[in-house]
C-alpha cells in the first residue's frame, strides 16, 4: 500500500533487547503507530542506528552481552549523525544509581519493567513530540545561517566590486594600468603575512585586518581623481606648485571615503583602513613624507605596508612614458630607504620576501595590449 502524500508519516522507534520475547512484546504493542525496527543486540543496533533512515527515538535495553546498553548510548551519543536521536532506556534494573548513570550519559528518559503500556505510549508521544521541536529548530537555524552567509557574501561581493570600480575610476585618468591594484594588493597582503608573528605587529595583524587591508589597498590612490589633467598625466618631473597640487591627492583621497562614510551614517573598519592608506601612503619614517609629515609609528601600520608596496610597484613596472627597472635595482633602493623612508621592518620582511614580489608583478604583468590601451586612453583624456 502506497502513503498519500496527505497521510503522516509514522516516527520510526528502533527497539532494542536480546530477548526475543520482550521484542516480541513491544512490536505487537507499538507496530500499529509506529514504524519499528528491531536489534537483539548493541553492535546491531549500532549498524541500524547509523544507516538508511535514521529512527526517531531508540528503546534499549541495558543488560545485554557483548555490549550493553550503556556502552550502545555513550557510542551514540558520540556520533554526530546519531547524537540527536533520543534515548528510552526500558530496562529491570531498578536502583536510583542505574538511573542516574543512564541519564548522565544522554539518555531523556528510564522506564523499568514490567512497562506499563500507557506510561510507555505517553512517554513516547512526550518524547517524539519535542525530537520533532527541536528538529524544526535545527532546521530553521541551519537555514538562518545559510541565508546569513548567502547575504554576507552578497553584501561583501557588493563592497569588492563598488572598491575596484572606484579604484579603476583613479586609474582610468593616470599612468597606472589595473594591474597596479592587484600587484599592490598582493604586495601589502604578503607583507603584513610576513609580518603577523613580529612583535612589533603581533596584535594588530590579526587574520581580520589583513582580510581589511587586503579589501581596502586598492583605495590608496583615489585622490587623484582631483588632480588636473596637466599635472596627473605630465610625464616629466613636477615643478615645484605641480607638486603641491599633487601631493593634495592623499587628503581628497581621505576625504571622498571619509564622506561617502558619513553618507552610509555607521563607521565601516575596511573604510577606516582605507582612509589611512590613502591619506598617509606618502609619509616617511623619518617624517620628511607629506601630508601631515608624521613619522616612525606615528604613520599607521597599513599606510607603512602601502608605503613599500607602492614605491616597488612604480619602480619595476612599466608606464606609458618609461621602462621599468630592473627588480635587483628596485630591491636595492627599498633597501636604502630603510630607516629613512621605510619602517626599517617592513623593508626587511620586503627583502624576505622579494622572490613572492618578483612572481606577484610577474602574475600581474602589464601587457603590450594593456600599455597601449593606457596609451590611446591617456591620449583622449589630453584631447
Amino acid at each position: 500500500m502506497e502513503t498519500s502524500p496527505d497521510m503522516p508519516v509514522k516516527p520510526t522507534i528502533l527497539i532494542v533487547d536480546d530477548t526475543p520475547e520482550n521484542l516480541s512484546l513491544m512490536s505487537e504493542l507499538l507496530r500499529h503507530a509506529y514504524k519499528l525496527k528491531i536489534a537483539n543486540s548493541g553492535v546491531r543496533a549500532l549498524k541500524l542506528a547509523s544507516t538508511g533512515e535514521l529512527p526517531d527515538l531508540i528503546l534499549l535495553d541495558i543488560m545485554m552481552p557483548e555490549m550493553d546498553g550503556y556502552e550502545v548510548c555513550q557510542i551514540l551519543k558520540a556520533h554526530p549523525a546519531t547524537r540527536e536521536i533520543p534515548v528510552i532506556f526500558l530496562t529491570a534494573k531498578a536502583d536510583i544509581e542505574d538511573e542516574e548513570k543512564g541519564l548522565q550519559i544522554g539518555a531523556v528518559d528510564y522506564i523499568t519493567k514490567p512497562v506499563s503500556p500507557p506510561i510507555l505510549m505517553a512517554r513516547l508521544k512526550i518524547h517524539l513530540a519535542l525530537k520533532a521541536h527541536a528538529d524544526f529548530l535545527r532546521d530553521k537555524s541551519a537555514f538562518l545561517e545559510q541565508e546569513v552567509a548567502k547575504r554576507t557574501r552578497e553584501v561583501t561581493a557588493i563592497q569588492d566590486v563598488t572598491i575596484l570600480a572606484m579604484a579603476s575610476l583613479a586609474e582610468t585618468r593616470d599612468a597606472d594600468t589595473g594591474n597596479h591594484i592587484r600587484r599592490t594588493q598582493y604586495y601589502v597582503q604578503a607583507l603584513a603575512q610576513q609580518l603577523r608573528s613580529h612583535p612589533r605587529f603581533a596584535a594588530l595583524l590579526t587574520d581580520e585586518y589583513i582580510r581589511m587591508l587586503f579589501k581596502s589597498a586598492p583605495l590608496h590612490d583615489i585622490g587623484k581623481v582631483g588632480i588636473p589633467d596637466r599635472i596627473l598625466l605630465k610625464p616629466g618631473k613636477f615643478d615645484a606648485a605641480e607638486f603641491e597640487i599633487m601631493k593634495t591627492h592623499t587628503t581628497l583621497g581621505r576625504d571622498a571615503i571619509d564622506h561617502a562614510e558619513k553618507q552610509l551614517g555607521m563607521e565601516v573598519n575596511f573604510l577606516s583602513m582605507a582612509k589611512d592608506i590613502a591619506y598617509s601612503h606618502q609619509e616617511k619614517w623619518d617624517g620628511s613624507g607629506y601630508p601631515q609629515q608624521l613619522a616612525g609609528d606615528a604613520i599607521p601600520v597599513s599606510a607603512r605596508l602601502m608605503a613599500v608596496a607602492d614605491v616597488y610597484d612604480a619602480l619595476i613596472c612599466r608606464r606609458v612614458y618609461k621602462q621599468g627597472m630592473p627588480h635587483e635595482q628596485a630591491v636595492a633602493l627599498i633597501v636604502e630607504g630603510r630607516g629613512s623612508h621605510f619602517d626599517p621592518d617592513v623593508v626587511d620582511a620586503f627583502v624576505a620576501l622579494q622572490d613572492e614580489f618578483r612572481s606577484i608583478a610577474a602574475r600581474f604583468a602589464d601587457s603590450d595590449e594593456d600599455i597601449e590601451q593606457k596609451r590611446e586612453q591617456l591620449s583622449r583624456i589630453g584631447n
